[in-house]
């Protein structure tokens, strides 16, 4: 058998043999393919038909917004890639290369990368949690005059046999809240970057803002696709209520999603689909990152539970102020990134925060 010696991870007591592929050539997947135009999307009679079963179609999405935004963002720091934003397609790039876009019902062929790679299966739970956080938001940016210059017209095209499970060009009236905050996001950044407060409290209340749209995103997205749950592994759904429950944690932290940060973040998640016989952190194809991963993310999960959410309320209390979600970003770090962190010293660093508030 053929071993590879592993990379050392520069600051990190952890070591790369596999990882979960989140970007080509630095960018999210298929990124340079994706219309980067809106007049690039099909179109018909002066109305945008969008596709959002099309991976390049979502891709696109996020790229209008990313182009869109960039000159508010000035704020996040001076590189090209600071827009947290970046951290939405980076997400839905490892969703393709993880194979958790690919029909789960095995009825269709829609997202096997042998035959139809850039077709996102409506029966997906990934696919229909990204909906939430893809189509949503593009209503929104076009809704708030971001994309499009308030002139655009959009029909989103929605599978005739799932319907029912996918708002459309009416989103706001199905899911308000996230909505709402979406276009707030996107009202709110011309104002914040004109303003006077410093780029510190103007990058925390733009972070701010994204993530009160994305939970509310992921929160519509939790209730809408819980029917598609059923398609998948018990080991997969524990990791699906971990990844959700997550967004609690790095949105209360305000998290820089930008490419670079996302990257760092998204790389340990698991490159593939988990199955029922994965026990997870000693799972043997998967790297040690993944199962670290995973097994953190299983133990913030069950002690949230075991303690009856008081896990999640505490580390949101403890996030009181910028230079608290500041310490909470780099514990976030420690428990995610450093498997010599000892996870049980958590509660007790919340608690000693939460004095300080």
């Amino acid at each position: 058998m053929h071993f590879i010696r592993c990379a050392a991870v520069a600051g990190l007591l952890v070591t790369i043999c596999r990882a979960a592929v989140v970007t080509e050539n630095g960018f999210p997947i298929l990124w340079e393919k994706a219309p980067a135009l809106l007049s690039e999307l099909p179109q018909a009679d002066g109305v945008v038909k969008l596709d959002p079963w099309d991976y390049l179609q979502r891709t696109a999405m996020y790229r209008l917004m990313i182009n869109a935004t960039d000159p508010f963002m000035s704020s996040m720091g001076p590189g090209a890639t600071e827009n947290p934003l970046w951290g939405l397609p980076l997400q839905l790039g490892w969703k393709l290369k993880s194979g958790r876009l690919v029909d789960p019902t095995g009825v269709s062929t829609c997202g096997q990368e042998s035959s139809d790679p850039v077709c996102i299966a409506a029966s997906s739970w990934w696919g229909c949690a990204n909906y939430h956080l893809s189509v949503i938001p593009f209503l929104a940016a076009v809704e708030a005059g971001v994309v499009g210059d308030g002139q655009a017209k959009l029909e989103v095209q929605v599978p005739a046999e799932l319907a029912s499970d996918y708002c459309s060009s009416t989103c706001s009236s199905v899911h308000p809240d996230a909505v709402q905050k979406w276009v707030t996001f996107f009202q709110s950044l011309k104002t914040i970057s004109a303003s006077e407060a410093s780029d510190d409290d103007k990058k925390d209340q733009i972070l701010g803002l994204m993530w009160s749209a994305q939970l509310a995103s992921l929160d519509a997205a939790s209730s809408t696709c819980a029917n598609k749950m059923t398609h998948y592994s018990s080991t997969e759904k524990s990791f699906i209520e971990s990844w959700l429950n997550s967004g609690q944690y790095v949105g209360a932290s305000h998290f820089h999603s930008s490419l670079e940060k996302s990257v760092q973040f998204m790389t340990p998640l698991p490159s593939r689909v988990l199955q029922e016989t994965d026990s997870p952190p000693k799972i043997a194809d998967l790297s040690a990152e993944e199962n670290h991963t995973l097994h953190t993310f299983g133990w913030m999960t069950s002690v949230n539970k075991l303690l009856g959410g008081t896990l999640t309320s505490m580390w949101q209390r403890a996030m009181c102020s910028a230079a608290a979600r500041a310490k909470g970003r780099a514990l976030l770090e420690d428990l995610v990134l450093n498997p010599q962190f000892p996870t049980s010293s958590m509660l007790g660093v919340l608690t000693e925060m939460i004095t300080k508030c």
